[in-house]
This record gives structure tokens, C-alpha cells and sequence, in this order.
């Protein structure tokens, strides 16, 4: 999370250095980004597989379809339609498009990126049940599924189209670095990437279908107080704390807030014991008291998380999934249960052994206290903690290769196609993700997974996704903290109108950054 109590000393200090913005056009535009700066480069295959990573990706490379505040929108692709005797899809592509290097964008582009990313899998995406794409017609191509598939358009949505002249010589994707690796259909074309300042430079696309982008360059940079470069105009646009807000905009600044669409979540290694247990796993969760995160960490401006993983902002959410409320009591009993027992000095024992985690805490964009507080929490339980603060990259890695017995990490897209409830619980499903629990799902969650998303019927899945939220509650895989309130603070004199996109971007990614807002 962001900082405060130096954002707030900084805030004091610069307010008396705005001054009023001229009506001269501004050039370039500057979103400040306190992550650390690194997020890969701004290919398919080497993006980092995190939002801001997609999210400059999604800058150079365009998608068939692609979402605004009113929904789907026509990208590359001008019209869609379902064809349900068939389980087909036909997208009626743009004419007059063409790749960053002159040549022309064509229907074979779209049929090439699906038997690619089939063969090569892209992480964010899945192919699987697409039996065939082919060219159907003059800029048209058609997509014949396997079965119904109810999260179709949300891939459409997020898969970045690959030229063939390019691709179709690359036979490892991942770490293939050629100057043309970055040519796309999208209203930007990527200059540099500096890793020593952890900044992106985008220059505009002239020949962009949908016009030339209003802004001729897009720059990231690295900024350790993003406040503080919003306030020197070293940034145009920065997330801020809550606590800041109503300053800023009595300073004229435009703040925008987010539904919830984020979440920290405490990650557990249920590949071994004792966390393979559910009623362990349980435990965890009566020991955490996730309101005091809130409290005490973000000074009040959150919501507990939901243990059904889904938002509550989303249309699917179950307002009657199970919770645990904090109980030290209640954990200290089901430990009781599976044998513990307390020791002298106040602490959990088994068999002679003393019961011993330890939490891994990585910070998302900026310290916190999460680490700190969980870790006494867990002990005011009984259960004793070696607490290890890394940075973001290590951690991920940690994660991924199940080096940990609890962690504490977190991730958007939960306003998303509620596909990602398979992808973010199943170990079968995830694709890899960071962010995945990549649990072994009882065979009853499983048969809904597969269940809500061959349900086309709206009302139906809802009913189907309901219950998986349920029983992923009881399961527990990993334990929903809380929703920090998003918020970011924009320059409205640079002449861009930025707002958080409903429902996120490739697949529910919470950010301001949607890209049209620098076409539109």
C-alpha cells in the first residue's frame, strides 16, 4: 500500500507550489507508478504477469474487442455475433488497419495469433475450448467452440493480436527481444524501457485506426512518493490515499474512486501440513482479524474481504457467503481439535514441537504494516511466526514455487468474468498465475466450474457461481483480507479525462489506464 504519514508531511509542503495551469497543449503525459517500476517488457510473452504489466502491454498491442464505461466496445473487430446452433462466434474485422511497421493488419493475423497462443499459451487467456478459427468471409473470422462458453468475449478481450510476418519465425516467445517483437495495431509504439529508473517511454502511432492519440507521448516513471511528483508536475496522474483526497481536489485536482476490485489476500501452502487441513486453514482465519488490518494499517479506508473471493461490487457476488469472525477463541478450539495443545510460555505444541509459521509479506506499491500486525495476531492466537519481508518479485517467485507457509500478497481482476473463481482456486484452472490458490478442489466445485461456464443463460450461472463462492468459502483455500478504496488524483490541464473502467480490463484489471482515454 501506498504511504501516508510522509505523503501528508510531503502534501503540507507542496500545496504552496501549485500554480495555476496554462491552456497551452501538453505534449506528453505522465502516470506515476510507486511499484517498483519494473514490470517487464511491453510484449505478450514478457510483460510481468501482473495488471500494470498488461496494462502497458495493452498499449501497443489491441485486442478484437476492448471495454469503456458503457461495456464491450469495437476494437479491431467492429461487430460480433453468437451463433448458438453452431457455438460459433463471427467477428467482422476493421479494414484499413495496419502493424506499427506499414504493413496490413489481416483476418489470417487473428487465425495465426489463436494456433500460436495455443501452441505457445499466453498466460491471461484461454484457448481450450476453441475447436477452430478460420477466415470466414472478406474481413471476417469465425471462432467454432467445443461447447457454449459464457467467459468467450472476456478472453476476446484481453487477447493481444500478434502479426504473422512477425511471429511466425519466433519459436520462444518468452525470450524473444528483436526491435519488431513490439509491433501491434495499438495507438501506441514503444520507444524504451530504462530498468536502472524504472521508467516506459510510448510515442503515439500516427497511422492508428481510430485516429492519432491525443497525446504524443505516454511516459511512465518510478516514484517512491507518487503524491509528491502529482504536487511538482512530475506526474499527471498517481494513486493516492483516501486520507488525501478532498486536499487535492480543493487544490484542482480530479479524484476518481474505483468499485472494489483488489484485494489482499493471505496466500496458504495447503500442499503441506498442517495447512493441508481444512479445519487448520479455518483456524487461520478465526485468528486474523482483518477489520484491524483495515484500521490499523490503512487508517479505516477498506472492506474485510469476502472468503468467496468474489467482490462484493460484482454482479455475482453472494451476500450470503460464510465468513469467520475474528475469534481467538474459536482458533485456539479447532487447533484443540487437531491435537494442539498450549505450552508454557503461551504458544501451540504438537508432539513436542512448537507450532511455527512463517509469513511471508510482500508490499504491492509501498510499505505497510499488514506483515507486522497479522504476525501478532496469529501469536496473540498461540501460533508463533517468523515474519520475512521481501520485495515484490522475489516473493511472487517464492509463491509460485510453494517456498512458503503463509503469504501475503495481492491482486485486482476480481470484477472480472466470474471465470476467475476457476482460475484463481483450481490448480488445474490457474494457468500459472501468481495469484492463484491452485487448490485440489473437491470433485463438487469442480463439477460447478465446469457448470457456469458453459451456462449461457445470465440468471442460471449466477446460481452456479453463487454456490461455487460457497463452497470456496468453506474450502478456503487462501484467505480474502480486505478491499482497500482505490483512488488516483489526475491534472485535468493536461487534457486528459481519466476514470476507472466498470468491470476492469483484460480480464478485470482495476486501473484509470484504459487506453482510449488517451484517443477519445
Amino acid at each position: 500500500m501506498k504511504r501516508t504519514l510522509r505523503a501528508a508531511a510531503l502534501l503540507a509542503a507542496c500545496l504552496l507550489w501549485i500554480t495555476p495551469a496554462t491552456a497551452a497543449q501538453v505534449k506528453e503525459i505522465r502516470i506515476a507508478d510507486s511499484g517498483g517500476g519494473d514490470w517487464g517488457y511491453p510484449t505478450p510473452y514478457r510483460h510481468y504477469p501482473r495488471g500494470p504489466g498488461y496494462v502497458r502491454m495493452s498499449m501497443v498491442f489491441d485486442s478484437l474487442i476492448w471495454r469503456d464505461a458503457s461495456g464491450l466496445v469495437p476494437a479491431l473487430a467492429t461487430a460480433w455475433e453468437y451463433k448458438p446452433e453452431s457455438a460459433s462466434w463471427v467477428f467482422t474485422l476493421r479494414e484499413g488497419v495496419q502493424w506499427h511497421d506499414g504493413k496490413p493488419f489481416r483476418p489470417e493475423d487473428v487465425v495465426f495469433t489463436v494456433s500460436y497462443m495455443q501452441k505457445h499459451p499466453y498466460s491471461w487467456i484461454r484457448l481450450d475450448k476453441i475447436e477452430s478459427c478460420a477466415v470466414s468471409g472478406p474481413q471476417q473470422v469465425t471462432f467454432k467452440l467445443k461447447e457454449p462458453y459464457a467467459p468467450f468475449l472476456s478472453f476476446m478481450e484481453t487477447m493481444p493480436i500478434l502479426p504473422e510476418h512477425v511471429w511466425s519465425k519466433v519459436e520462444d516467445p518468452k525470450n524473444y527481444e528483436a526491435p519488431d517483437s513490439f509491433t501491434g495495431t495499438g495507438p501506441y509504439k514503444f520507444v524504451n524501457f530504462d530498468k536502472v529508473k524504472g521508467s516506459y517511454l510510448f510515442e503515439a502511432f500516427p497511422g492508428y485506426y481510430q485516429g492519432r492519440p491525443k497525446v504524443d507521448r505516454l511516459i511512465y516513471v518510478r516514484a517512491e512518493d507518487p503524491l509528491f511528483a502529482l504536487m511538482t508536475d512530475k506526474a499527471d496522474l498517481v494513486g493516492i490515499e483516501p486520507n488525501m483526497a478532498e486536499t487535492l481536489r480543493q487544490k484542482g485536482m480530479i479524484i476518481i474512486e474505483d468499485k472494489r476490485g483488489w484485494n489482499k489476500k493471505l496466500m496458504i501452502n495447503h500442499r503441506k501440513a498442517p495447512f493441508s487441513s481444512k479445519e487448520f486453514r479455518h483456524a487461520l482465519a478465526h485468528a486474523v482479524n482483518r477489520q484491524e488490518l483495515i484500521d490499523k494499517g490503512h487508517q479505516g479506508f477498506g472492506t474485510p474481504g469476502s472468503c468467496g473471493l468474489l467482490s462484493p461490487d460484482h454482479e455475482f457476488y453472494n451476500p450470503n457467503t460464510p465468513d469467520y469472525e475474528y475469534s481467538p477463541e474459536k482458533a485456539g478450539q479447532l487447533l484443540g481439535q487437531l491435537g494442539y495443545k498450549k505450552d508454557a510460555d503461551g504458544f501451540f505444541s504438537k508432539d513436542g514441537k512448537k507450532l511455527t509459521v512463517s509469513l511471508l509479506n510482500s508490499s504491492m506499491a509501498g510499505p505497510d504494516r499488514d506483515g507486522e500486525i497479522i504476525r501478532q495476531q496469529l501469536e496473540k492466537a498461540g501460533i508463533k511466526v517468523d515474519l520475512q519481508n521481501q520485495e515484490k518479485t522475489t516473493a511472487d517467485s517464492r509463491i509460485i514455487n510453494w517456498d512458503f507457509d503463509l503469504a501475503i500478497s495481492g491482486h485486482g481482476g476480481l470484477l472480472g468474468d466470474p471465470i476467475l473463481l476457476n482460475r484463481l482456486l483450481s490448480d488445474e484452472q490457474s494457468t500459472g498465475s501468481i495469484n492463484s490458490a491452485r487448490a485440489q478442489v473437491s470433485p463438487e466445485l469442480k463439477k460447478l466450474f465446469a457448470a457456469q461456464v458453459r451456462e449461457m443463460d445470465k440468471e442460471k450461472r449466477r446460481q452456479l457461481v453463487w454456490e461455487i463462492q460457497r463452497i470456496a468459502a468453506d474450502e478456503l483455500p487462501a484467505l480474502p483480507l480486505y478491499y482497500p478504496r482505490s483512488m488516483s488524483a489526475y491534472n485535468p490541464a493536461k487534457g486528459v479525462q481519466w476514470q476507472y473502467t466498470p468491470g476492469g480490463v483484460g480480464n478485470g484489471v482495476p486501473t484509470a489506464q484504459n487506453k482510449l482515454f488517451l484517443i477519445r
